[in-house]
């Protein structure tokens, strides 16, 4: 919801740009008409970027407030007086060098953007306790999916993409472990929460890197891939899940896996995958020519903004129930997401009962079936990637500029095909 608010707002912007940037930024001292041509230094693609990166962060993150009074200044000590300041701050705010600049995240190399209830019936053994408090630690690991994003989103406009998800997978590898070693029905229920809350970081800041990574020709094929991978990977756990459960490793073993499988994930991430927010980028590369030129006022635009509590509450907290409640389309779309998502992990306990209660399958067997779906997901998305050269030939026609209603074609057949998949 945000990236499409984003995209229609970078548009509006960018065709004002030769009239300056975004009121809360100062305009740059520089001359309109060679802000208005394309060149090697700032085309338009770059001026695009640049607007909606500045964008995001007053949407995010960015504080308002004025400057402090100089009276209120802390002294400089030794008894020296302020330095002057900057002859042009402008001047001093690092930019990426055209549309072209390898450093940008959407530049990288192809290879280089690349790299990114099963066990109730023992549990219920084993502590004593009934289907209903048994289906509660999934509702809890879906409640603290939907809690997490509120902290990590927030975290990632701040301080970047890489550190809040490496943190997130290392909580989530921490708390499934602890859930395997659990020895009573109070510790599983909350470390289940809070390893949904640890692992929404990554379900929640993927899209967002990969929004970063790629353009408008190619970031639908991404998300594609990415949402694929989202719903099809729980479907396999109820198969592998139930086949480990009933061996001679164990329930805890279903747990212990993932967290196996998560740590592996951490190492890679930690050893390969880099920071894609345009800002910290920048931040970054401002570092570098501060050593380099020893000129300590090159800085990013990062770096001016201070961190307001109340604006971050009102920005993160409060706006996107603002915009879910008061845009009907954001309202009908999050209603209809909601209702998906509820019906995915419902099914992981409906399955169970309908193939081991009425037709008599062991626990590995009964999550077969889920293989349909897997099955289905697949289709989906082949579906989706195969009107992926349409949509692109639509933008180079529209000089680039997305309209949203061209994703709606797939989205409806979907919604037939979904409906009529539930009464099959």
């Amino acid at each position: 919801m945000s990236h499409g608010l984003v995209e229609k707002a970078s548009k509006e912007t960018v065709s004002a740009t030769s009239g300056g940037y975004l009121a809360p930024f100062p305009p740059r001292t520089v001359d309109l008409e060679s802000q208005r041509r394309p060149s090697t230094l700032h085309d338009s693609v770059e001026l695009e970027r640049i607007n909606t990166s500045r964008l995001q962060q007053q949407l995010t993150v960015g504080s308002n407030r004025s400057r402090i009074p100089r009276e209120q200044w802390l002294p400089m000590g030794a008894g020296k007086d302020y330095p002057p300041p900057l002859p042009d701050a402008e001047e001093y705010v690092v930019e990426f060098e055209g549309s072209d600049d390898p450093m940008h995240p959407q530049n990288w190399p192809m290879r280089r953007r690349a790299i990114f209830a099963t066990a109730s019936e023992g549990v219920m053994k084993e502590f004593g306790f009934g289907k209903e408090v048994a289906a509660l630690g999934t509702t809890l690991y879906v409640l603290g999916f939907s809690a997490g994003p509120t902290i990590w989103a927030p975290a990632s406009e701040l301080i970047g993409r890489r550190w809040p998800m490496l943190i997130g997978m290392f909580g989530f590898d921490i708390f499934t472990i602890a859930c395997a070693t659990a020895k009573d029905t109070q510790t599983i229920m909350l470390t289940r929460f809070f390893a949904g809350f640890c692992a929404a970081s990554v379900i929640a800041l993927v899209p967002a890197s990969l929004s970063d990574l790629f353009n408008n020709h190619h970031r639908g094929v991404a998300i594609a891939v990415y949402t694929m991978s989202v719903f099809t990977g729980p479907f396999t756990a109820p198969f592998i899940g139930g086949f480990t459960a009933e061996s001679y490793l164990g329930w805890r073993w279903t747990f212990y896996i993932p967290a196996f499988v998560g740590f592996f994930s951490l190492i890679l991430m930690a050893l390969f995958a880099q920071e894609t927010y345009v800002p910290v980028v920048l931040m970054q590369k401002a570092a570098i020519l501060r050593r380099q030129t020893r000129n300590w006022g090159i800085h990013a635009r990062q770096d001016e903004h201070e961190i307001d509590f109340r604006e971050l509450v009102t920005k993160n907290l409060a706006r996107p129930f603002l915009i879910l409640f008061t845009e009907p389309i954001a309202f009908l779309l999050t209603l209809y997401m909601s209702f998906i998502y509820g019906l995915a992990y419902a099914l992981l306990s409906a399955y169970p009962i309908v193939f081991q209660g009425t037709y008599g399958m062991t626990g590995g067997v009964s999550g077969l079936p889920f293989i349909g779906l897997i099955i289905g997901e697949i289709a989906g998305s082949s579906f989706v990637l195969s009107l992926q050269k349409s949509y692109s030939r639509k933008l180079e026609a529209n000089s680039n500029v997305p309209v949203p209603e061209w994703r709606l074609p797939p989205c409806i057949v979907g919604g037939v095909a979904f409906a009529g998949g539930l009464f099959w």
